[in-house]
This record gives C-alpha cells, sequence and structure tokens, in this order.
C-alpha cells in the first residue's frame, strides 16, 4: 500500500476528492486499484501505469510522495519517477554506474522532490541526497544504525528531517535533508517494546506506533506524540492511544508475533498500520479517535 495525494482539481468519473489510498501488487502492475478516504470505499475504476511501468518484472515501486511514485527497472542505471497528475515520467541517472543501495526513500518539495538513498560500498556506507530542482547528487555519511536489516521502513519526514527507527536496542535517529547532518532522538523511548515505528503529518506531528509486551510478544500496541518542552529543551513522549484488546489480538496473531512485516504510514489525519503479509490494514482517525479497518 502507498500513499499518494492528489490535489482537489484531480477528479474520476463524476466525483472529485482531494486524497485516496493506492494499492499496488507486484502480480497485478497494470492496474492500480483506489481507495478514496472521504467515502471509505474503493473506487470503481483504476489507475493505469506507463507501458515501460506496468510490463510484467519490468519495475519496482520503491518509494511514494503526493502523487509522485519512484520505480527502479533492473538492468538499468536509473531510478524513475512518475507524476500521477500530469501523467509524466522523470528518470534519474544513478549517482555512478555501479551503484548498489540499501534503502530509497522520496520527499515531495515546493518545487519538486528530493531522493535520500542509503548505500553500502564495501566498508563505508554513504548517504545520498537528489534535489530536482539542481538534478544532482549530494554525498554523507551514512549510518550503521539504520542500514542492511535494520532499515525496516522507509524514512518518515518531519521538520525537514528523516526518522528511521532500529532494530533492538531501539533508538529514533534522524537526517538533516540539508546538512547532511545524523542526530539521535533526546526524546527517552518507553519501556517494554516489541517493536517500533514511526509516522508523521510531515511538519507538526510525529508520532511513535508500537507493540508492548515481554519476551517479543505484545500484549498491547500504543501510539504517543512527540511533545516538546521548550523552557527545559527537551523532547518527550506522549502517550495518546491504545489499540482496542479484539483488534490487537488479531493484528499480532496475523503477523504470528513477526513485527519485521510491521509497516506503517501518515495519510491525511490517519495513522494507518499493516502487515505485509495480511491483506487487511488498519487505520486510526486522529481526529476522532477511533479504529477502523480498511475494508476488502
Amino acid at each position: 500500500l502507498f500513499t499518494p495525494h492528489f490535489v482537489s482539481k484531480h477528479s474520476l468519473s463524476s466525483s472529485s476528492f482531494s486524497s485516496f489510498i493506492i494499492l499496488s501488487h507486484p502480480q497485478s502492475v497494470q492496474k492500480c486499484s483506489l481507495f478514496n478516504t472521504g467515502s471509505n470505499s474503493w473506487c470503481e475504476l483504476s489507475l493505469s501505469l506507463p507501458r515501460v511501468l506496468s510490463s510484467p518484472l519490468s519495475s519496482n515501486l520503491l518509494s511514494s510522495s503526493k502523487g509522485l511514485l519512484c520505480f527502479s527497472i533492473p538492468r538499468s542505471s536509473c531510478f524513475v519517477v512518475y507524476n500521477l497528475l500530469a501523467k509524466s515520467l522523470r528518470r534519474v541517472n544513478f549517482p555512478t554506474c555501479l551503484f548498489d543501495y540499501e534503502s530509497l526513500t522520496m520527499v515531495s518539495t515546493d518545487n519538486g522532490f528530493k531522493l535520500f538513498v542509503l548505500s553500502s560500498a564495501g566498508s563505508s556506507n554513504q548517504a545520498l541526497v537528489y534535489s530536482s530542482t539542481v538534478c544532482s547528487w549530494r554525498r554523507f555519511e551514512g549510518s550503521t544504525q539504520i542500514l542492511s536489516e535494520s532499515c525496516h521502513q522507509k524514512g518518515v519526514f518531519y521538520n525537514g528531517c528523516l526518522f528511521f527507527t532500529t532494530l533492538e536496542p531501539f533508538h529514533v535517529v534522524y537526517f538533516h535533508l540539508e546538512s547532511g547532518r545524523w542526530e539521535g532522538s533526546t526524546a527517552v523511548l518507553p519501556r517494554d517494546l516489541t517493536f517500533v515505528r514511526v509516522a508523521s503529518d510531515g511538519y507538526q506531528k510525529l508520532y511513535l506506533i508500537a507493540g508492548v509486551g515481554t519476551s517479543g510478544i505484545s500484549r498491547s500496541i500504543k501510539i504517543w506524540e512527540l511533545g516538546k518542552d521548550e523552557d527545559q529543551g527537551v523532547d518527550y513522549w506522549v502517550e495518546v492511544e491504545t489499540l482496542p484488546e479484539m483488534i490487537c489480538r488479531k493484528f499480532v496473531s496475523v503477523c504470528y508475533h513477526n513485527y519485521e512485516h510491521v509497516y506503517c504510514f501518515w495519510h491525511q489525519g490517519l495513522i494507518c498500520l499493516g502487515c505485509y503479509t495480511w491483506p487487511e490494514m488498519l487505520y486510526f482517525k486522529v481526529s476522532r479517535g477511533t479504529w477502523h479497518w480498511l475494508p476488502k
């Protein structure tokens, strides 16, 4: 599941809506199903991708941001960024001919987009940032904390930085997109966590979504919001929600307590939570404080 954000002028059939979730499946690359978050229903129409991206085994969807989709194409030396609204393609050449990367995150900006890539070359780790405004890559020092197996989710954009979570011992670290500096969050994490994810609206709110339990078994799933004490100059996590017990039992059972499969993202006032091995998805309406399953 990916979450492009469309402007309200974009319409399908006779209705116009501002945002929806796209369902993309590797075995059905020709069409993408659309879920209207306003009406809480699946749309009758689906989106078609260009031929270069929709042929079987021809592309891999890596990241999305506000209507932009970033693909990799096997045996090519570039990424492909597709604008769903304008139906236009842009090829972004790799920084080097033989380019081995671990993870990619795309961030839409007011005048284009940025690509953030983690790469390991031999014994060195690098973070690379591509800017569509200057059409060039910048190289920075990487972070061993989140490379390879530790990077189990895309970077989450918040207040000019990309936030990541690590495997145990759990940490929240972030990368400044402009300066290329890495830092660790000073907010102390809650105790007895079994897995950790973050989600953000991009600018004002950063959330921590985590399982709480012992011996690697989640007994509950909670949401915290990042708070700031301006006088003391410190950050802290404030608990705001607990997943209802019956829903929590179902969710952890479909994960088989293998939390590496858990993904999480923010979409238009919703905190979405799912498992890559299960076709259903949970979402939390922040404004109403209610939990719902995405209808099949």
